[in-house]
């Protein structure tokens, strides 16, 4: 007889917890609880308890559970829970969710496309879209996820729930987790994300006496009063506060007779002593004795096969047809020893952990390892393909029947699984488990692999420790070529990770074992990290550039011939990384093979990953941005949220150079955010530079100052970056403002910040912006014109409207007018997908054509005056004026700018030239600032300044600099 309480006792505070944290995530405002608490303590009782308070409010819930049988199923508890509220309410059909469906296909079915991927991934970018798919189920009233024993939870699960739990502050969810305080990954998460005060850590302890002796009676249905004394004190004193232990030796009063009920109530019989644990292992020895014999073997099967069981692996092993299984497993549920898995219609699930082991120990030692060896012959020979929890639940069943060393090859084996399909993490946690096992025959193998999947994991300084302590092999066997092979992985996360030093060792190491005469695949292998190695800072002295590039591409040759793809790719991309000094075309063609590499292989990684870089040259050379956006679709299909957020980055920065405001600051809207929230530096790095440069290009410095200050506290300045910022953000800005002076100091640190670091981003100005200044100035001649004309970077759209405008002042110099009109309609064409740039060098080389006697300056002015004008850049609107009344040239009036007057200000009568002095006072500016952006009087201004005191009513110009502050942030 089961002997359960229809209610949770003893848990007031913690339940009072849960409705206040389900009442904070239907608020928007997510919480993460964790209850800490000993097998048996109650947790379970109170998560049922969550849940059926959650339903009552509408919430959808989502519950699932590590399974306790030592399988590693990467994200396990997660696709159970999904799978549990889906099956019921069908399977999101949102729109928004589609560019996430990719990565949630893992644990969604349903949302996967039929082929395979090949692309395994980020447990980040999972996390990130399980987080969206969370919000989106809690949009109207919140919702519940429910993931109980995280202590035997995998590793992959584990980094997706501490991202969840770091991340649920503004959103409607609420995360509860159980677990136990065994000293595991999952308590040191718990621990630490209490510590960061992003969850809370619930610890339950043993019931009080008289909370004790209240579950009795609820058990019994009867006050505790009409309870036998010698029945509560002796469930008091044997279960020690453990509301499992209460209910299980209950039962067992019940079953035996020695607690019955009569017409004047419950009496009890003799209750003989007993220590607790013999006493509850005895007390299922005789709940089994009384069972029918298939049923008890049944049981015993199934708890040998762990506290969850799937029904088709049971009935492999007993051989029992449909019915009589059934039968059976009716006739367990009854007694209360089992229960249907919720969450997956296949599987039984103990009541509990304890119940499965209390049962198995009802057996002698012997007689559990023939069980264990039976069951496992069962499964191997029963004909059905092994699915890979099939396959790891033959090696526990090995190790339970003794066989340590076949464990331990069936746990190596699951565990190189792992890591070719990219579950890092649970190949750790298998390798290391065959690692302990393993016969001495076997365990360098195994530990050469588990050093291969630390690196891969993250824990580079693990996996070296690891292969540094192995023992010697014999050089050039066998065993020194597989080892050799491990070096040269672990080399290649080293160089990636850009440690120079532990790259350089790796590598050295594994030619040692090698030897002089690689194999033509070791060959290629090396000589592609050997080429990364040569372009980290530091590392240029390791080899000719030219010998790189020849190593380069036999190993891209080789790599195709010996069949192994993803080593071609890896040496394409390097090549076409060593060509870009020899020009885009050049780098272009290895691109173009590495793209036909990854689709004839089925490679798409490597694909997207030839998209973003074909596509970042292009727009570079011309502007145009469609295959850019074809490798943002391929991205997205990918389900890879870290290319797309690169590829989004690069988007924003040509609709930047295209003056596509609106477009630009959609994108960076998209993926800022998200960029940083996982950890996807280098993006998000990018993408704050392209909303500052936005901001810049239009204008608006006040803006811009925020973007930069994102980007500083983003690392921005210790990155490549450094000659964007200051090039194509900074230098622009100041030409923005006609602050030449600026705008050239912002290039002559461009150049000094290359000259100490190499770098590959020829946006700076260098290549452009830089000599037409120089030029301007007369600083430069055609010498430095045509040195700078023929560098790779040259060929890139943006710096060739400069240099065309620098090629024309310098014909201009030089009496040839003719011709330098011919390059200003080259200029024209290429100049024309760029509006900003486009009209801002007009307004630079108008003053040169003006003193030299050619082009037609004054038409070149009026265009620019009312491009800038209408942009709302008045510094260079009113020089453009300024310059057209200096050559002699009438300036038209616009009378139509009260439209940009904010209305407070154009009903106290402000007009639109008090304006523009009004918008530059957020600055703080002197009069003598305002009046050379402006190209007007300083007395002119004081007047300005005068009227607008007056028009405004504030007391002086502080107030009137604050005010304007005000004014700019409510208009923008």
């Amino acid at each position: 007889m089961a002997a359960t309480s229809p209610v949770t006792i003893g848990r007031d505070e913690e339940i009072g917890q849960l409705d206040s944290a389900l009442d904070a995530a239907r608020r928007r405002s997510g919480r993460a609880l964790f209850l800490l608490g000993e097998a048996g303590i109650g947790k379970s009782r109170l998560v049922g308890e969550c849940a059926y308070r959650a339903y009552g409010l509408g919430m959808p819930v989502l519950r699932g559970r590590a399974g306790s049988t030592g399988l590693v199923v990467p994200f396990r508890p997660l696709v159970e829970a999904l799978s549990s509220h889906f099956r019921a309410a069908g399977i999101p059909t949102d729109p928004e969710l589609v560019p996430y469906h990719p990565a949630l296909s893992r644990l969604v079915p349903e949302w996967r496309n039929g082929t395979a991927s090949g692309w395994t991934e980020t447990v980040v970018e999972l996390a990130e879209a399980l987080l969206r798919l969370l919000s989106l189920l809690g949009r109207e009233t919140g919702c519940v996820l429910l993931l109980e024993d995280l202590h035997d939870c995998d590793t992959e699960t584990l980094a997706v729930v501490e991202y969840l739990v770091d991340n649920l502050a503004d959103l409607p969810v609420l995360l509860l987790g159980t677990l136990r305080p065994d000293p595991v990954t999952a308590l040191d998460l718990a621990r630490s994300a209490e510590q960061r005060r992003t969850a809370v850590v619930r610890e339950l302890g043993a019931l009080g006496d008289d909370e004790a002796r209240a579950l009795v009676a609820a058990c019994l249905e009867a006050p505790p009063e009409q309870l036998p004394p010698v029945v509560l004190r002796r469930l008091v004193e044997r279960a020690e506060g453990s509301p499992y232990l209460i209910e299980v030796l209950l039962a067992d009063l019940l079953d035996t007779g020695r607690l019955r009920r009569t017409e004047n109530g419950w009496e009890a019989a003799d209750l003989p002593d007993g220590g607790l644990p013999s006493r509850v292992l005895r007390g299922w020895a005789r709940r089994l004795d009384r069972l029918d014999e298939p049923v008890r073997d049944l049981l015993l099967t199934a708890a040998t096969l762990g506290s969850q069981f799937s029904v088709p692996v049971l009935q492999t092993v007993t051989g029992m047809e449909d019915r009589a299984l059934f039968t059976h497993l009716r006739s367990a549920v009854e007694m209360g020893v089992i229960a249907p898995d919720g969450a997956a219609p296949d599987r039984y699930t103990f009541r509990h952990t304890l119940t499965a082991e209390a049962l198995i120990s009802t057996v002698a030692p012997a007689e559990r390892a023939a069980l264990a060896r039976r069951a496992a012959t069962a499964v191997e020979n029963s004909g059905v393909p092994l699915e890979e929890d099939r396959r790891q639940l033959l090696a526990s069943l090995e190790l339970a029947a003794g066989n340590r060393a076949g464990a331990a090859v069936r746990f190596a084996e699951a565990g190189r699984r792992m890591l070719g399909a990219g579950s890092h993490g649970s190949a750790v946690v298998l390798l290391e488990r065959a690692h302990s096992l393993a016969a001495d025959a076997d365990r360098s193998a195994v530990a050469e692999s588990l050093a291969v999947a630390r690196a891969e994991s993250g824990d580079l300084d693990g996996a070296l420790a690891l292969v540094g302590a192995l023992p010697p092999v014999p050089a050039r066997s066998q065993a020194a070529a597989r080892r050799g092979d491990a070096h040269i992985k672990i080399a290649w996360v080293a160089v990636m990770a850009e440690r120079a030093a532990d790259t350089a060792g790796q590598i050295g190491a594994a030619r040692e074992l090698i030897g002089p005469s690689p194999s033509p695949a070791r060959c290629a292998s090396l000589a592609v990290v050997d080429g990364h190695l040569s372009l980290l800072p530091g590392e240029e002295g390791r080899g000719d550039r030219k010998a790189v590039e020849r190593a380069a591409l036999d190993a891209a040759r080789t790599a195709e011939a010996e069949g192994l793809p993803v080593v071609a790719c890896q040496a394409w991309q390097l090549l076409a990384l060593l060509r870009r000094e020899e020009g885009f075309d050049a780098a272009d063609m290895c691109l173009e093979r590495m793209l036909t590499l990854a689709t004839e292989h089925g490679l798409p990684l490597w694909r997207v990953e030839a998209l973003v870089r074909l596509g970042a040259n292009g727009f570079m050379r011309t502007g145009d941005a469609a295959r850019l956006r074809s490798a943002r679709e391929a991205a997205a299909e990918l389900g890879s949220l870290l290319l797309a957020q690169t590829v989004d980055a690069l988007l924003a920065m040509n609709a930047v150079m295209c003056a596509r405001w609106e477009e630009a600051a959609e994108v960076v809207e998209r993926s800022v955010e998200v960029s940083a929230r996982i950890g996807n530096l280098a993006a998000h790095r990018y993408l704050l530079l392209a909303g500052a440069t936005t901001a810049v290009h239009r204008g608006r410095r006040r803006e811009a100052e925020r973007w930069l200050t994102a980007f500083r506290r983003a690392g921005g300045e210790q990155s490549p970056l450094v000659p964007l910022r200051l090039g194509f953000c900074g230098a622009i800005g100041a030409l923005l403002e006609e602050d030449r002076d600026r705008a050239r100091a912002e290039l002559e640190a461009v150049l000094a910040w290359e000259r100490a670091h190499p770098s590959y981003y020829y946006l700076s100005g260098r290549h452009g912006l830089r000599p037409l200044l120089r030029v301007l100035a007369g600083e430069a001649g055609r010498a430095e014109y045509e040195a700078v004309a023929a560098a790779p970077g040259a060929a890139l759209a943006w710096n060739r409207q400069f240099l065309d405008l620098a090629e024309a002042v310098l014909l201009g110099r030089e009496g040839e007018g003719a011709a330098a009109e011919r390059r200003m309609a080259a200029f024209d064409i290429r100049s024309a997908v760029f509006p900003v740039a486009r009209h801002l060098g007009l307004r630079l080389v108008a003053d040169a054509a003006l003193a030299d006697g050619w082009g037609e300056p004054v038409s070149w002015l009026r265009g620019a005056e009312e491009f800038f004008y209408d942009a709302g850049v008045q510094p260079v609107a009113a020089a453009c004026r300024a310059a057209l009344r200096q050559a002699g040239v009438s300036v038209t009036q616009h009378r139509d700018g009260r439209d940009r007057i904010p209305s407070p200000l154009r009903t106290h009568g402000v007009t639109p030239r008090e304006y523009e002095v009004f918008v530059l006072l957020a600055e703080r500016p002197g009069n003598q600032q305002i009046a050379r952006r402006l190209s007007i009087s300083p007395r002119t201004v004081e007047k300005h300044l005068a009227s607008l005191l007056s028009k405004t009513g504030r007391a002086n110009r502080a107030a009137l600099c604050e005010f304007a502050a005000e004014c700019l942030v409510d208009h923008a």
